[in-house]
């Protein structure tokens, strides 16, 4: 069988193959069913943990009559071994509203301290990815970003140990346009020493974000040979771009970046 569907806002229509059962029992839980709709609704729960786990991210894809065929046998792992990648925590820090409902940042985040309403505090956005700061990392673009309501992403990559220290890297991205079609990649950085892979996951999960908040084109002025082994072509004027839509053709010549 077949299970066809959309992913959040993503362009993509993904696909996913579900063996029929050949006993009644859950493919998942190995428990018994009791009918075809308790095994359906038990292949729906499964699908939707995987899903909130990263399965469109980590699959291997294939295009198939205008969708993408996901499969999850054998997938690399969506971080480089030995570190991991995550958004930087912008929950206490002062966002300006963005009226789009399509944006990343839909609330007003403020975090408040225990006694009075006076004493209710959120950080500013100079404050914001601080630890990046400290680790000797320009964070300038993404403070900017916050400002300007722009941001659609910003990510870190950490040492995968017990601490998640030290910060080695770090990515962002903003909305092009008011109607949140192109997300430009304006940063991605990782410390001398870190290995290459590390600022490629960086870039595919930049992709990743945007494809899922809604995103047709990733465009970037980050002039690097290795984006384009990640999809990135050049475009007329200069730049490169990257369709989030699989079905979309590799190239286009006449998209401005």
């Amino acid at each position: 069988m077949l299970v066809i569907f959309h992913w959040r806002r993503d362009p993509n229509l993904y696909a996913i193959k579900v063996e029929f059962p050949t006993a009644p029992k859950s493919s998942w839980t190995g428990l018994p069913v009791a009918s075809a709709d308790e095994w359906a609704a038990d292949v729906a729960s499964r699908l939707q943990e995987e899903l909130d786990t990263g399965l469109v991210r980590r699959s291997r894809r294939m295009i198939r009559d205008g969708y993408v065929l996901l499969d999850t046998h054998d997938a690399p792992d969506v971080g480089p071994a030995g570190f991991f990648i995550s958004s930087v925590p912008l929950d206490d820090v002062v966002l300006s509203p963005v009226p789009s409902s399509r944006s990343f940042w839909k609330r007003s985040y403020v975090t408040f301290s225990l006694g009075s309403p006076s004493a209710s505090v959120s950080r500013p956005a100079s404050k914001a990815g601080s630890w990046l700061a400290k680790a000797g990392m320009d964070v300038t673009i993404p403070r900017q970003l916050i400002v300007e309501a722009k941001l659609a992403c910003w990510l870190q990559a950490r040492v995968n140990n017990a601490r998640g220290r030290p910060v080695v890297g770090h990515a962002a991205a903003s909305w092009e346009d008011k109607q949140h079609t192109t997300v430009r990649l304006d940063l991605v950085h990782i410390q001398p020493g870190v290995p290459s892979e590390v600022r490629d996951a960086l870039v595919r999960l930049t992709v990743c974000e945007a494809a899922e908040a809604g995103a047709l084109h990733v465009v970037t002025a980050i002039d690097d040979p290795e984006l384009h082994r990640l999809g990135f072509r050049p475009v007329n004027g200069g730049g490169l771009t990257l369709h989030t839509s699989s079905a979309e053709p590799p190239s286009d010549s006449t998209a401005d970046a």
